[in-house]
């Protein structure tokens, strides 16, 4: 098995869009604050398997990506049954991390959150931060 699949195609922005669901919203009716983090998650997630990373492959090789740092704004709510969009680009590529720019837009293109996340490669069999393989290294640099 790859460990990355070359592609054609690459966008330097990626948009993946989101329904909001009943499980993602507080007694308010509204999106819980936390659930934007896991949005974002969906949407690196997506992106990384869309540029062909395998992320399990490297898990077998115990390494993968951790988030080390998020800084994120809520600007609006989004309701239930709402379809959002996750916009994500990548702003600072280094040896052993990456940092994402992240949004959230409703409908009527709203900015309702924003976030920048770092990741680190990590290897998992040390505990301690790695450098990005070079295969991996080469797919973000085509997207960034």
């Amino acid at each position: 098995m790859s460990q990355v699949m070359p592609q054609s195609n690459v966008e330097t922005t990626h948009q993946f869009p989101i329904r909001v669901y009943y499980e993602d919203t507080d007694a308010g009716g509204i999106v819980y604050y936390a659930n934007y983090l896991k949005f974002f998650e969906r949407a690196r997630t997506e992106w990384l398997r869309e540029i062909g990373i395998n992320q399990e492959f490297f898990l077998q090789q115990k390494l993968g990506f951790v988030v080390r740092r998020v800084e994120m704004d809520n600007l609006a709510s989004a309701k239930l049954d709402d379809l959002l969009e996750v916009n994500s680009t990548i702003i600072t590529l280094k040896r052993a991390s990456l940092v994402f720019q992240q949004q959230i837009t409703n409908q009527a293109k709203q900015v309702l959150c924003t976030a920048k996340v770092r990741v680190a490669c990590v290897d998992f069999s040390q505990h301690k931060p790695c450098a990005i393989p070079e295969s991996i290294l080469g797919a973000f640099k085509r997207v960034s």
